[in-house]
């Protein structure tokens, strides 16, 4: 089969304290986190078989243990990390879409969230 397939994780939600100033390393906040990663199918789609895809279920571990773990203070130094790590442990990934959402960013004014969004290519 020739082509790809994508697989989303959508508004994934963890604790942690990224960020520039004392004060979220200090108080922490929720990031968001949604993943598209484009699959080489190899013959999963014929087989039917989660050995021969990518398991999101470990995704999902992955980018918990990057978002949760050392603290960075750029988003968008995150997103790399974690696109990064999910194309080097499932080489079926050929590119890795991250964005990050920060609600509670440090901005002297109103606004929803800040988000980036950072490409990763095997």
């Amino acid at each position: 089969m020739s082509g790809t397939y994508t697989i989303h994780l959508q508004n994934c939600a963890f604790f942690a304290r990224h960020g520039v100033f004392e004060q979220e390393e200090f108080l922490g906040q929720r990031f968001f986190v949604d993943v598209e990663m484009e699959v080489d199918p190899g013959d999963a789609l014929e087989t039917d078989s989660i050995d021969n895809t990518v398991h999101y279920g470990e995704v999902f571990q992955v980018v918990e243990s990057i978002v949760t773990g050392t603290r960075r203070y750029l988003i968008e130094a995150l997103a790399h990390d974690i696109a990064k790590s999910i194309c080097q442990q499932h080489p079926q990934v050929r590119r890795a879409r991250i964005t990050v959402r920060k609600p509670g960013a440090p901005v002297p004014g109103i606004l929803d969230y800040v988000q980036v969004s950072v490409e990763h290519r095997a």
